[in-house]
């Protein structure tokens, strides 16, 4: 069974659920990374690690500092993400699953928008 995500305009058919996000803060420069689930037609965060904090990005308040990495895991469900894609960061999203990661977003374009498929 696979599952389906439509990732800007691509579709594409997952052999898991689980999805990666990692990317360096514009501002801060500090490393971040994601841990995503689609599941029940939505997206589930089940995993945050920050490697320092400031400028908007301040750990959860039940967050640990786990090998230098503020980390916590906060369950929010979401029906869709949209990431900015100005192109003035230096560097986009890596988008990973089990098998392969993308670079998203590194350059100036409309949002990108991350969803499940529509229900069938």
């Amino acid at each position: 069974m696979s599952i389906c995500l439509m990732v800007g305009a691509a579709t594409l058919a997952l052999t898991n659920p689980d999805f990666t996000l990692r990317w360096t803060h514009s501002v801060e420069k500090i490393e971040w990374v994601e841990n995503w689930r689609v599941q029940d037609h939505a997206l589930t965060l089940t995993h945050v690690a920050i490697k320092g904090s400031g400028a908007g990005m301040e750990p959860a308040d039940d967050a640990r500092l786990e090998d230098g990495w503020w980390v916590w895991e906060p369950m929010t469900t979401l029906p869709s993400l949209t990431l900015a894609a100005s192109g003035a960061t230096g560097a986009g999203w890596s988008f990973c699953t089990a098998t392969t990661c993308t670079e998203l977003g590194a350059n100036p374009g409309a949002p990108i928008t991350v969803k499940p498929c529509a229900k069938k």
